[in-house]
């Protein structure tokens, strides 16, 4: 990948889920360190691009090409998609019963860092990083010894979330509706370490309805979803008009 060219590069995808079709077609280009979001009404496909774009097996791309760092993303599966820098959040993490979330969490930074040509980190060179990024993520010692997730509130499976992406530190992530469940110290947790990570170079396209969190965030792109494909595109602008109309609006004609 030259300098030139934006780190993801999505052209005319298209994603069938069980014979229907989702996304019609989307394209887009993130530059490093850039920051996109994505609105829409439920439907409109948002959660469809992550997921695609990570690898889900249901999610079947019947059209287009996805580049990432110069690679056919979808030529990869979901494990080298995620070595190579990819990192995409749940809407609604699943708990994993009986697997320890430092060890789930180590284990996955460890393979990434195999991947970059780097040393594994032991358990208590590990363990003293992420101790200090859970305290300040506002996530409790204690959940990083219980199974990922299990028992965890909503909140608390979000602030997991960004626990795994400040420590696997990809090249993208791809973030959905990471402020579902969070107080106000979560959201604000949410802001700090986006920024954080923009300034080291990390990527961002976040999915959300929350006009405070997008105008913290402060965007490069604001880009509106409908019916699988991009109706809009805009800037901050088009978030607040989103919020003040919603999304049962057709696109203002440009004036002459």
């Amino acid at each position: 990948m030259t300098s030139s060219q934006p780190l993801l590069q999505v052209q005319d995808l298209r994603v069938d889920i069980g014979g229907r079709h989702v996304l019609k077609s989307i394209s887009l280009d993130v530059p490093a360190g850039s920051l996109v979001v994505l609105m829409g009404a439920n439907g409109s496909g948002k959660s469809t691009l992550g997921l695609t774009l990570a690898g889900h097996p249901r999610y079947q791309v019947v059209g287009g090409q996805a580049r990432f760092g110069g690679q056919d993303l979808l030529a990869l599966n979901p494990e080298e998609r995620a070595r190579a820098g990819l990192f995409v959040s749940f809407q609604a993490p699943p708990d994993i019963p009986g697997v320890k979330n430092n060890l789930f969490i180590r284990t996955a930074l460890n393979a990434v860092r195999e991947a970059r040509g780097e040393a594994p980190l032991d358990a208590f060179d590990f363990l003293g990083d992420a101790r200090a990024t859970a305290s300040r993520l506002g996530l409790p010692e204690a959940m990083l010894s219980r199974p990922v997730n299990d028992g965890f509130s909503g909140g608390e499976r979000k602030r997991n979330e960004l626990l795994q992406l400040a420590l696997l530190k990809p090249k993208l992530a791809l973030l959905d509706e990471i402020d579902s469940g969070m107080d106000v110290d979560g959201t604000r947790a949410v802001v700090e370490l986006v920024q954080s990570m923009r300034a080291d170079g990390t990527a961002f396209v976040v999915v959300s309805h929350y006009l405070q969190l997008i105008e913290s965030l402060q965007p490069d792109a604001v880009l509106r979803l409908d019916q699988g494909c991009i109706a809009e595109t805009g800037d901050l602008a088009l978030a607040r008009d989103i919020s003040r109309t919603g999304f049962a609006r057709a696109a203002e004609p440009m004036e002459a």
